[in-house]
């Protein structure tokens, strides 16, 4: 789907759609009658298929029906319950659940794709810039410092400094992953009515029995089981936080190129496409439009992550009053951006054009060396010194190995 507001978004494809949402939502309902039935509580019956009940096209009108309930769960229930007609599978449908446990574990399953997604060009990325950081370890250019020139450096170290906030955000994203978790805690948290419907059916342990269905639900979907988070939050903040800090890395790297790209600069030049960058008034321009939108995600992308830090700060007792809603479409909005982003930055960084002679160029002058120079008041300088790079070079090895420690074994 594509954005007027949003250049770009198609690329995210229906990750994070409102269709997928649904899609997800009815998963979660659909493995829970399974969960249900496996386990002996509802009847064979109660677990046909509910896929072909509800599809994209309802979307609209849950959509519009979800304002009279707060949220999507309430009218999605009654339409599938209406539409499944008679029988096991609509009298058991959601029982059990409560709303925020089918909105939670939805957006839980649609946050992990995008992240997967994420995760699979800050790999790219690595590749790249490892690459990047090994073929320029030798070649010269000026380090800036303040926007001034300020010292030698190697594009290689750069590019190595770039892989390590890239390599930073792989470990926060693939951490913030490993702890998204199903969520299942019944009306408020305490497993009542599952707990309850085991009694009812002879169970020498009902609580045991109900923690047992939260943890096939989960392996049923591929998430791992935990207690009722219904107010503790700190698995999608920390996911948020995740997405924000590949955000800044794509707009530290960003700024960088736009900034080295400028004509008067010109040591680095974006991909050249037919039809991007062009002006509607300056034909002579070519405008650096990945970087550019690279650098409008990371301005915006932590306000969202904040947004989602002030809701959990406010929720209150055991399911909250408006904390929650705020979350539903923060996440998307996130979600999707930073898939558009993660695109953006693995085809930026692949057709990355380097103008040696430019950085050549501008490593000749004469005061990068001012430093060297006034080391002099302290030590006497010796002749035949190397190139005043420190140890740049083995900071690019540290920076190689850790970004074979990241992804060894596949990552």
């Amino acid at each position: 789907m594509a954005d007027l507001f949003w250049p770009g978004d198609e690329r995210a494809g229906a990750l994070f759609s409102q269709q997928r949402f649904l899609a997800a939502m009815l998963e979660v309902e659909q493995q829970w009658l399974r969960a249900l039935s496996a386990c002996g509580l509802a009847p064979a019956g109660a677990a046909r298929s509910i896929d072909d009940v509800v599809d994209a096209v309802d979307v609209e009108e849950l959509a519009t029906a979800a304002e009279g309930s707060g949220n999507p769960v309430v009218p999605l229930v009654q339409l599938v319950r209406r539409r499944l007609g008679d029988g096991p599978a609509a009298a058991w449908l959601h029982r059990g659940l409560t709303s925020q446990d089918v909105v939670d574990t939805a957006l839980v399953l649609c946050l992990r794709e995008a992240m997967v997604a994420v995760l699979a060009d800050l790999r790219a990325q690595s590749t790249t810039l490892a690459a990047l950081a090994q073929r320029h370890r030798a070649t010269p250019m000026a380090a800036r410092t303040v926007t001034q020139p300020a010292v030698p450096l190697t594009f290689g170290l750069k590019a190595a400094t770039w892989l390590d906030s890239v390599i930073e955000a792989a470990r926060a994203v693939r951490g913030a992953k490993k702890r998204l978790a199903v969520q299942v805690g019944g009306a408020a948290g305490t497993l009542a009515a599952s707990t309850e419907l085991f009694r009812r059916v002879g169970s020498s342990d009902p609580a045991a029995a109900s923690l047992a269905l939260v943890a096939d639900l989960a392996d049923r979907v591929g998430l791992p089981a935990t207690t009722p988070w219904h107010t503790v939050r700190g698995r999608l903040t920390g996911a948020a936080d995740a997405l924000v800090t590949a955000g800044d890395a794509w707009g530290r790297i960003s700024s960088d190129v736009a900034l080295l790209g400028r004509p008067e600069v010109g040591e680095l030049a974006e991909p050249a496409v037919p039809g991007r960058g062009g002006s509607s008034t300056m034909p002579h321009k070519a405008n650096p439009v990945l970087s550019v939108l690279l650098r409008r995600h990371a301005l915006a992308a932590p306000t969202l992550a904040s947004a989602l830090h002030v809701a959990a700060a406010s929720y209150v007792d055991e399911r909250p009053d408006g904390a929650w809603h705020v979350e539903w479409d923060t996440l998307r909005v996130l979600g999707r951006r930073s898939v558009v982003a993660a695109s953006q930055a693995t085809e930026l960084l692949a057709g990355l054009t380097v103008h040696v002679d430019r950085m050549a160029e501008a490593a000749r002058r004469d005061e990068l060396l001012a430093e060297r120079r006034s080391l002099d008041a302290v030590v006497d300088d010796r002749p035949g010194g190397p190139p005043y790079l420190g140890a740049a070079d083995r900071i690019i090895d540290k920076s190689l190995s850790r970004c074979a420690e990241t992804w060894k074994d596949g990552g």
